[in-house]
């Protein structure tokens, strides 16, 4: 077994009060996939800075391969001392490296690298900082956060960027669909230890229930294990005094033990706060158009949004999602068309930018508005310090700057006060962003659950899927369309109108006139005997494929491969991509023929 490219064993780490790190450990060898996962808080972060050899631990070992090379991506870039993209971005090349892979790797993120560092969007920090420990092709990549503020374009590149490279991973992020993509192994840092499944992201959750369940019996049986020997304490102590001694001892014992025990963190609580009910019609859109100079963001969009509808709007950075939020809400006013509010709209707005927190306001003030200790939520009055709670912050908290809060902590208290709010109408830019996994399930059984109506921006392909009833995308020149579900069933839509386009283009043999006048399609109402034989023999060549990629899948999780063998790693890696799209050619060709047939046995 090759020797590990990372090990961290038995790591702690205290900033006073409860530790943050207890006895954590993480173990990466060449070419694995690690997912680190935890709540917000639980020290994910610092674990990884401690791997990168950022922050020292005050208890355990670390050691690191001293041949290994390793990039670390964090969640805030330093760009001080770069005067562009490129200059950074080369800063984290090492002397063996290539240096053509920069000007490769910021071509592919959609950079110059001649963008000054200052002057960067989100978005664009992030392909930037991405660049920087992508183009070196380190042994070891820990990545915190890497799909913060991209758009699902480069999200998609990014997994498969992931999946191709041989670098053994570590990475941090609250994008389940990711996770599942890249990941193939996960460790749970939970009250400050780690605890390590040898599967990827998809099995995680059902077995982190199981063991939470299996922790949750065993207290059960201790407190009642302490109740019978206090019993006895009471009742049943006898003359046989070093028996007793030794029993007392024991009971002891187990009051420290169910002390010590630092249960599962609470979960928040969230609910909306009941206004009126609108009416039917919602927001009606006809013809609405934005331009900005010569370039067109929206063109000629209409919709129709009904009470109880919620609408997902997805799309590249820069693509226009947050100028058509605002029109159909009235917030913007379209160059061209109309914009229809419905009757009785109480609207509630939480922006991506969380543009309402002041850093240097309290969370107590923030959420009063400055209105003394309490708030009205759902018409009941209710002490700030109880309903930060519902939002699991501290009491001690009411009085601490939003400066001090975590990003997870940001997003929690701009939630907190947007659902304090009346509203019938949720408008929510990016509310996924920086929130965990646990808190994230309840925003989208809110989402799902609410009476009223939801327009909805995200980037999380996992959220839209599960909360959206249809999805707005943009095509070309500033036209949006409205498909209906969630973000899976508007590429299955797009893909099959794509193939719909295909079959009907001019320059498709099957629609070309013959010499006596009139098409194929009017001439001859039946499939050739190629076309029989493709359709019937395609079925069995695409389910041959998909064992071939599985069994592929399952050599390329061997952790140890790389290391083994590269030559057979890569070979394996370039046979995948190989299998993969010809699995796709064949089954658009499939699909085209079957679309074909249905059409004939129609007319």
């Amino acid at each position: 077994m090759a020797p590990p490219l990372l090990k961290l064993d038995g790591i702690g780490l205290t900033f006073g009060g409860t530790p943050l790190l207890d006895g954590a450990s993480l173990m990466v060898g060449p070419g694995e996939r690690v997912a680190l996962v935890g709540r917000n808080g639980s020290g994910k972060s610092t674990l990884l800075k401690i791997a990168a050899g950022l922050v020292e631990a005050q208890e355990g070992e670390v050691f690191r391969q001293p041949s290994a090379t390793v990039r670390y991506l964090p969640q805030a870039p330093d760009w001080q001392g770069f005067a562009s993209v490129r200059a950074y971005v080369e800063s984290g090349l090492g002397p063996a490296d290539d240096i053509n892979r920069v000007a490769l790797v910021l071509d592919r993120l959609g950079l110059t690298g001649e963008e000054a560092p200052a002057q960067l969007s989100g978005g664009e920090a992030r392909r930037a900082a991405l660049a920087r420990v992508l183009a070196p092709q380190p042994d070891l990549l820990l990545l915190d956060e890497p799909t913060n503020h991209l758009d699902l374009t480069t999200i998609e590149w990014l997994e498969g960027e992931l999946q191709r490279s041989s670098s053994a991973l570590v990475v941090i992020s609250h994008d389940r669909r990711f996770l599942e993509r890249v990941s193939r192994a996960t460790v749970w840092l939970d009250r400050g230890k780690t605890r390590r499944l040898d599967e990827g992201f998809a099995q995680f959750e059902d077995w982190r229930d199981k063991l939470l369940e299996e922790e949750e019996r065993d207290q059960q049986k201790l407190d009642r294990k302490i109740a019978r020997e206090e019993h006895w304490l009471r009742y049943g102590v006898t003359a046989r005094r070093k028996r007793n001694v030794r029993r007392l001892s024991e009971l002891h014992a187990l009051k420290e033990r169910r002390r010590d025990y630092r249960g599962v963190e609470g979960t928040a609580t969230m609910t909306t706060s009941d206004t009126a009910e609108s009416g039917k019609l919602v927001i009606e859109a006809k013809g609405i158009e934005k331009r900005f100079g010569a370039l067109t963001v929206v063109k000629d969009f209409s919709i129709r949004i009904q009470r109880g509808d919620r609408v997902g709007l997805v799309g590249p950075n820069g693509a226009g999602k947050t100028t058509l939020l605002k029109m159909l809400t009235g917030a913007l006013t379209p160059d061209a068309g109309t914009v229809r509010l419905g009757a009785n709209l109480e609207i509630a707005t939480l922006d991506q930018n969380r543009a309402a927190l002041d850093p240097g306001e309290t969370l107590s003030h923030f959420l009063t508005d400055g209105r003394g200790d309490t708030l009205l939520v759902n018409g009941q009055e209710r002490h700030v310090v109880s309903y930060m709670k519902d939002f699991l912050f501290k009491p001690e908290q009411a009085r601490t700057p939003i400066r001090e809060l975590s990003g997870g902590e940001r997003a929690r208290l701009a939630l907190a006060r947007l659902l304090s709010r009346p509203a019938n109408l949720l408008v929510l830019d990016e509310p996924t962003n920086d929130l965990d996994l646990e808190t994230l399930d309840l925003l989208q059984e809110l989402v799902e659950s609410f009476a009223g109506t939801v327009l909805l921006v995200s980037h999380d392909r996992d959220f839209l899927d599960r909360t959206v009833t249809s999805t707005i995308a943009p095509e070309k020149d500033g036209r949006w369309i409205e498909y209906a579900g969630g973000y899976s069933d508007m590429l299955a839509q797009r893909k099959g109108e794509e193939l719909e386009q295909r079959r009907r283009a001019p320059d498709n043999p099957a629609n070309q006139r013959k010499p006596g006048g009139g098409t194929p399609r009017q001439e001859r109402r039946k499939l050739s005997y190629k076309q029989k034989f493709a359709l019937e023999n395609l079925p069995g060549r695409i389910e041959s494929l998909g064992s071939e990629i599985a069994a592929l899948e399952e050599r390329l999780a061997d952790p140890a491969l790389y290391a083994r063998d590269a030559a057979a790693f890569s070979r394996y890696t370039a046979e995948l991509d190989e299998k993969r799209a010809e699995h796709e050619r064949l089954e658009e060709e499939w699909l085209e023929l079957e679309m074909l047939r249905e059409e004939i046995e129609g007319d």
